[in-house]
């Protein structure tokens, strides 16, 4: 199978062989086998690669012509790795080049010395698997530990002559703030990018007059020294930072009158397609900061905070140290510890929206309401305390009204509260384990929909580690608990024969 497939036009082709092979017959050139204990031989195992192969091949132009595309395992395996490991796009191709496990992980039939793509595709992978495709997969995945874990009656539940199955388990929801990569947003720092950037396209507009006509002025030397004045004050009062901010507005104005004039003349075909989505965000930017500056109380609603990143919006979150994150904001269920992520926004929004629609699809999952759902006092609205009471859903937090005048009971409600905030720690501790581990703190993706999809393949990879981590708990639990049952039968023998027991095993 060709490998080095190049985006647009691509088209989908069968691979050699339809079924992965085993990592015992996977080729090495300098011979030896993997061994079926490692890491990723193991996590291969876990991702149903061949039910979604079809919804991917679906992208890819069936003409027949065109090179062919990269298959879906490839894909998915390439960024599963990146986010595994936290590396970058060039590191994940080369750790693949280098490493077999990797290459058998990535769905390859044996060992290649060659690189298997570029870098670049990295990009288009992220495109083209979306969010919603990778929820998909992440709850396909929770399907097969569900039956896994079940028994056979429990399997045989649900069906229409069955009773209803009565509220079981607890559902932990919670929202954060997945910062984007840019810098700290300013109104006179976000005024003077727009500036150099615009007076590179008047230099790039210029080029095709040239000892025809002189170019105009842009006053860019004054107005870096305007800038640096009010940044490198230590204490720059609101006085100095007001006129600074108006002193970049007006060398902004100029400038994008300037690239008005070049353009009727010459043409926005000459600049290129980066700087023409740059000029369009340039133009909304000094719009809403105008309008900003002319307010008496400043307040505006999408307001950009990055040119190269306009999707990134202000989400004032109120905590500790970051009062305001700037990132996506997402919305997330915990149950069993397996995270389901529900709801992505650039835009800010009350998570307590989210909260039904969240106990509706554990319902769709388990075939049950949650006997319990745990909150922060967010959730606590009159519309989600009047659901949960009419399904029979206890919501967490304490009782509404005045607290009862019975010692015993009021004791019995307080420790509840208390088992309450105990039970809503694994959701933070989701929160803490992505961002600390897996790059949560900081999304490097670019673009909207790559940045969703690293999102989404971020909390995949949580799944996958906390399945592959369950598994091997189970295993050593079990073989202890031989080993003990073992040991308490031969004791019963004599010591002799236990110790050549022992020794035997």
């Amino acid at each position: 199978m060709h490998l080095n497939g190049e985006p647009g036009g691509d088209v989908y082709r069968e691979s050699e062989s339809e079924h992965q092979l085993s990592f015992v017959d996977f080729y090495l050139p300098f011979g030896g086998s993997l061994d079926g204990n490692n890491r990723w031989v193991r996590l291969a195992t876990l991702i149903p690669w061949s039910e979604f192969e079809q919804e991917y091949a679906e992208q890819f132009a069936s003409s027949g012509q065109g090179a062919p595309a990269i298959r879906f395992r490839t894909a998915l395996g390439a960024v599963l790795i990146k986010e595994k490991l936290r590396i970058t796009d060039e590191e994940t191709v080369q750790q693949i080049r280098e490493n077999p496990y990797l290459q058998y992980f990535i769905g390859l039939q044996g060992f290649r010395r060659e690189s298997p793509f570029e870098a670049s595709m990295m990009v288009h992978f992220r495109c083209r698997i979306s969010a919603g495709m990778l929820s998909r997969i992440n709850e396909r995945i929770h399907e097969q530990q569900m039956r896994k874990s079940q028994g056979p009656k429990e399997r045989q539940e649900g069906k229409e002559e069955d009773p209803p199955i009565p509220h079981r388990g607890k559902l932990l929801v919670d929202a954060t703030c997945t910062p984007a990569d840019i810098r700290y947003p300013t109104d006179i720092g976000i005024l003077n990018e727009g500036r150099e950037k615009t007076e590179s396209m008047i230099d790039r507009l210029h080029e095709k007059f040239k000892g025809v006509q002189k170019k105009v002025r842009s006053y860019r030397r004054v107005a870096r020294k305007e800038y640096l004045r009010v940044v490198k004050a230590r204490k720059p009062s609101r006085k100095l930072i007001r006129r600074g901010i108006g002193k970049q507005l007006r060398y902004l104005r100029r400038n994008l009158k300037h690239i008005k004039e070049l353009a009727q003349k010459a043409g926005l075909s000459e600049l290129p397609r980066r700087m023409y989505r740059e000029l369009l965000v340039i133009s909304e930017v000094y719009r809403q900061q105008e309008q900003l500056y002319r307010q008496k109380h400043p307040h505006l609603s999408g307001r950009i905070v990055s040119i190269s990143q306009p999707h990134v919006r202000p989400i004032v979150r109120g905590k500790a140290g970051r009062p305001t994150e700037f990132g996506a904001k997402i919305s997330v269920s915990v149950v069993d510890g397996f995270t389901f992520v529900d709801r992505m926004s650039w835009d800010p929004y009350n998570e307590a929206g989210d909260l039904i629609g969240q106990i509706e699809r554990y319902s769709r999952r388990f075939g049950y309401y949650p006997e319990s759902v745990h909150a922060d006092k967010i959730y606590r609205n009159r519309r989600n305390l009047e659901f949960c009471k009419s399904h029979g859903i206890r919501l967490s937090g304490p009782r509404l009204g005045r607290p009862t005048q019975e010692i015993a009971l009021r004791k019995a409600q307080q420790q509840l509260s208390r088992q309450d905030e105990l039970d809503r720690i694994p959701v933070e501790g989701k929160f803490g384990n992505g961002k600390r581990r897996y790059g949560l703190d900081r999304v490097m993706a670019k673009l909207p929909v790559t940045s969703f999809s690293t999102i989404a393949a971020i909390v995949l990879v949580m799944n996958l580690e906390k399945v592959a981590r369950d598994f091997l708990l189970s295993f050593f639990s079990i073989v202890t608990f031989g080993f003990i049952r073992a040991t308490e039968r031969l004791a019963k023998v004599g010591k002799p024969t236990v110790d050549r027991a022992l020794i035997a095993a």
